[in-house]
Parts: C-alpha cells; sequence; structure tokens
C-alpha cells in the first residue's frame, strides 16, 4: 500500500494528529518540503503499525511500541542510516504530541537509535577545485523545440558569466545548493564580501567569500544578469535561461559539467561543500567557526571533516615517511 493509502486507512484521531504535524512542521518549523514528507511518511508508518498492535490514539503510543516498530523495520531488511531517521521522526512526533495535549507523556523521549553509517565525504583537493571553478564551460545540448529562442547574442557569455559565478560561490562559502539558488541580490554585501544565507529552519547566517568569488560575482551581475534577467526571477542572485529563479538541478548540471571539463570525477554541490569545509580546516580554521559557516546545528556534524583530513594526513604519512 502507499503511504496515502495507509494514511487514509488510520483511525481517525491518528489521522488528524499526523495531518497537524505535517503542519506544523512545515509552518512552525520551517523543515523542508523534503524533511515534511520524509516524516510523515514514517509517522503514518509508526501509526499504522500502532494501529495493527490495538492502538486508537497518539495517545496509546508507548516506548514499546516504538521500539516495536523499528524491531519490524529492521527485520525487513532497513538501514542503519534509515532507523536513525526513522527514530528521529518518531522522537520528533510524540514530543509534538505531547506538547500539543495529544499524549499524557513524551514516548519517544526514551527511545534510542542506532547511529547510521557515515561514509567519509568526497572531496577535491585544492588544486583541483581550482581546476574546477575555472573550467571552461561545457558545451550545452541544444534546447528542446518548445524553448524559445535566446533573447540576444550574448545569452552565450551570459551564462558563462553565470556559471563561473555559481561556482566561484559554491566553493567559496560551501552553501548548500538550496541556500545558493534561494539567494536574492540584496542578500550580498560587495563591500565586506559577505552573503546572507538562509539555511534549514529558515536560520539566518553570514558567511564570507574570496576576490575570486566577487570579481566573478561583479561580471555576472554587471554583464550577464541582465541580459537573462525577466519578471520571473525577481530580486533573485542568479537566474536560468527564461529569466526566473535559478533551479537546483541546473546547478547540479553546471558542476558536473564543469568537472568534466576539468577532467575530475563525477562532482555534486554538496562536494564542494564538503571540499571547502575540509580545506578551511586544512588551512587551520576552528572547527566552531567552520560549523558556524556551515550552518551545522550539531558540532557533530561538522567534525567528520576531520576525519576526512587525518585520513590525508594518515595516506601522506604512508607515502613519505621513511618508516611508515
Amino acid at each position: 500500500m502507499s503511504t496515502q493509502e495507509i494514511h487514509e486507512s488510520l483511525p481517525t484521531a491518528m489521522r488528524h494528529a499526523v495531518d497537524e504535524f505535517g503542519l506544523h512542521l512545515a509552518r512552525v518549523d520551517n523543515r523542508s518540503a523534503h524533511t515534511v514528507r520524509a516524516y510523515v511518511a514514517d509517522v503514518v508508518s509508526l501509526l499504522d503499525h500502532a494501529a495493527r498492535r490495538g492502538c486508537a490514539t497518539p495517545a496509546d503510543l508507548d516506548v514499546a511500541v516504538l521500539r516495536s516498530w523499528l524491531a519490524e523495520l529492521l527485520v525487513a531488511g532497513a538501514a542503519r542510516s534509515s532507523q536513525a531517521r526513522r527514530a528521529a521522526a518518531a522522537r520528533t512526533f510524540t514530543a509534538w504530541a505531547h506538547r500539543a495535549g495529544l499524549c499524557p507523556a513524551d514516548a519517544g523521549a526514551r527511545l534510542a537509535s542506532p547511529r547510521g553509517h557515515r561514509d567519509l565525504p568526497t572531496v577535491l583537493r585544492a588544486d583541483q577545485a581550482a581546476d574546477l571553478v575555472v573550467a571552461p564551460a561545457p558545451a550545452r545540448p541544444a534546447a528542446p523545440a518548445p524553448a524559445p529562442a535566446p533573447k540576444a547574442q550574448g545569452d552565450a557569455e551570459a551564462l558563462v558569466a553565470r556559471d563561473r559565478a555559481v561556482l566561484e560561490l559554491l566553493y567559496a562559502t560551501g552553501v548548500r545548493v538550496s541556500e545558493l539558488c534561494g539567494l536574492d541580490r540584496a542578500d550580498v554585501d560587495a563591500g565586506r564580501r559577505v552573503v546572507r544565507v538562509f539555511g534549514k529552519g529558515a536560520k539566518e547566517r553570514a558567511v564570507p567569500y574570496g576576490v575570486p568569488a566577487q570579481r566573478a560575482l561583479d561580471v555576472w551581475l554587471r554583464d550577464g544578469r541582465p541580459r537573462l534577467a525577466a519578471p520571473a526571477g525577481g530580486d533573485a542572485l542568479f537566474v536560468g535561461t527564461r529569466g526566473g529563479r535559478l533551479q537546483q538541478t541546473v546547478v547540479r548540471r553546471i558542476v558536473a559539467g564543469a568537472a568534466r571539463a576539468a577532467g575530475l570525477p563525477h562532482t555534486s554541490p554538496h562536494d564542494l561543500r564538503h571540499s571547502a569545509a575540509t580545506h578551511l580546516l586544512d588551512g587551520g580554521a576552528d572547527l566552531r567557526a567552520v560549523q558556524d559557516l556551515l550552518g551545522h546545528s550539531s558540532l557533530s556534524s561538522t567534525q567528520i571533516y576531520t576525519h576526512v583530513s587525518t585520513e590525508r594526513l594518515r595516506a601522506a604519512f604512508d607515502q613519505a615517511h621513511p618508516r611508515a
């Protein structure tokens, strides 16, 4: 059964509770649409399991039901990372339900979950990152038939300027691709070389960037953006070929194309984020400062980059030390 079908089959009190929970995540917690969908799907699965065990309302949930739900998923072959996310969704739901008066106690407060396995992120060397951000623009596929004709002869140059600015800013700031696409021109303080970023949960932070990124932005804003911008784009810092706000899928294509042009393995915008963080730490940046720059709510999310630096140190030692 689909999540929607399971949702419709829930007892009325549970169905109303999960609907209110989804609205709370979106409107009060300002969670992303992706997070809301994932958490709601997990809670629907939990409540379906609870209903099959005789529960009719959120007040009937207890830690035994939560544990049996996770155990059932584990037997079905769920990965540790999925289990960790589901446990987090359950804890978030029971905490909300308790605050909302739907549960006499927070059953999820005593729920433990396995730590998800975390692979070390893909990180470019500093020279590879430099090659990528200055790579020549890759050949672009022909536009499909319904697409409008180019607005001006200079559109190709405008796209090159945009792509260069996108690459420079991604690597200079380590912002998420969603954060980059959400930037407006007013968010850029060229005088201080700082960009204002709204991250997860609508949390605001200021992120500095360097001279190469400023030069690329200057060219884009002066020579490129005026050629592509349309009313649909509003005050967006980066716009697409039709003048609307630049989409995340386009940014991923820009990064992947630049990596191919530079002769590098497949690279994503998040790989540039990983690379920026690792290079900051390699250069002596404080871990807390990198946490603030990346917008991590927990230091543990940033600490993975120290492992990357340690791996590089170990590799250099093994290669160079006579008694390695």
